[in-house]
């Protein structure tokens, strides 16, 4: 997978350049080129059009937002952020993946050289993802979504609105009580956070999040999406209940289940069970349990990411009645997990990201006439 991908190293710490270049040589990938900081890191971009760049985030001169931000004007290129495990770095992470980084590694604490070796295998699997990225075609045409219009909340717990079909204005109505599931990595974070941004408080969702994330870093995540969105989204706790209107993101290195569900709320148990898919929190984990205990209207969604995790929740969602969408790929960062999950022959729709929104939506209602 890492034969022929070229990189660029940027870091401040000559000691990390050089672990990191070994690393990824080790595993095939061409280091093209070292930078000291953020303005060299944008020069060798420039010279070298490597297929990828891991970025430090803090760097003198210029650091790894700054210079991220100038690489995808001057010349666009996939970049990996590598981060220190932070409260600090998580929100600049963050700000580095809004100005265009595909994701983010995060660097290990105490003997780096140990922990970094541990990591290898990780690391140069997610470089070589990063590395196959479209940097133009996978952003956003702007991530708008079709107007649903005024919504009104009916006594029965559903609501109705007004939609524009086939040229004539009808009515639509929510069912009651839906849920929806979301998974996703590589990639996924914005992709995540655009789904939220546009889905309509109206629709009454329960919404449960698995990003693969590491712990540190979820809890941010979640403050995110509270603040784009309508809805009231924080990071899951042990027994969190959430019920219409509400979402939860599993928080990292724990696995998120749906425990219990009952009159419209759901309740989280988290567990630190073995990893599932090489992972956790897993999106597997989540759909199935959720599979088990909804029986009210539910939808599950796989975004773009590596490797096979939400197939078999998909697959379990659809046996139980539920809805199944997965991203397409020509929007996707890395078409991995939803290929999988299509492969099951298990979803009922792949949409671009722009189209996922409304999607969700048309799962979730009726025309009233």
């Amino acid at each position: 997978m890492a034969d022929g991908v070229r990189a660029v190293v940027a870091d401040d710490s000559h000691f990390m350049r050089s672990v990191i270049s070994d690393i990824l040589s080790d595993g095939g990938i061409t280091v093209v080129a070292q930078a000291r900081d953020g303005e060299e890191a944008v020069s060798a971009v420039i010279e070298h059009q490597p297929d990828v760049v891991t970025m430090d985030v803090e760097m003198p001169v210029m650091n790894g937002i700054e210079a991220t931000e100038r690489i995808m004007v001057e010349s666009p290129t996939p970049v990996l952020m590598l981060s220190a495990h932070t409260d600090e770095n998580a929100d600049v992470t963050f700000e580095a993946l809004d100005k265009g980084a595909v994701d983010f590694f995060t660097k290990p604490g105490g003997e780096v050289s140990m922990e970094m070796s541990r990591l290898k295998d990780q690391l140069v699997e997610m470089v070589s993802s990063v590395a196959a990225v479209d940097v133009g075609a996978t952003r956003s045409r702007g991530g708008t979504s079709s107007d649903s219009g005024a919504v009104a909340t009916t006594a029965g717990g559903s609501a109705t609105g007004g939609r524009e079909t086939g040229g004539s204005s009808s009515q639509v109505s929510y069912v009651a009580n839906p849920t929806l599931v979301i998974g996703s990595s590589t990639g996924g974070p914005k992709m995540v956070e655009q789904v939220m941004e546009n889905l309509p408080i109206e629709a009454d969702l329960r919404v449960l999040i698995i990003q693969h994330m590491p712990e540190g870093f979820t809890g941010r995540f979640a403050e995110r999406i509270n603040t784009r969105s309508d809805y009231e989204v924080r990071e899951a706790t042990d027994g969190a209940r959430i019920g219409g209107g509400e979402g939860l993101v599993a928080a990292g290195d724990q696995h998120m289940e749906v425990k219990n569900y009952r009159n419209g709320r759901l309740r989280t148990k988290l567990t630190q069970d073995e990893p599932v898919n090489s992972v956790r929190p897993a999106v597997d984990v989540t759909m199935r349990t959720a599979a088990e205990t909804i029986d009210d209207p539910l939808i599950g969604l796989i975004l773009t990411g590596m490797g096979e995790d939400g197939a078999d929740g998909i697959r379990r969602i659809k046996q139980a009645g539920g809805k199944t969408i997965a991203q397409d790929e020509a929007t996707s960062a890395v078409y991995g997990m939803p290929k999988r999950a299509v492969e099951t022959g298990c979803v009922d729709a792949v949409l671009p990201i722009d189209d996922i929104a409304d999607g969700i939506i048309d799962t979730i209602t009726t025309e009233v006439t």
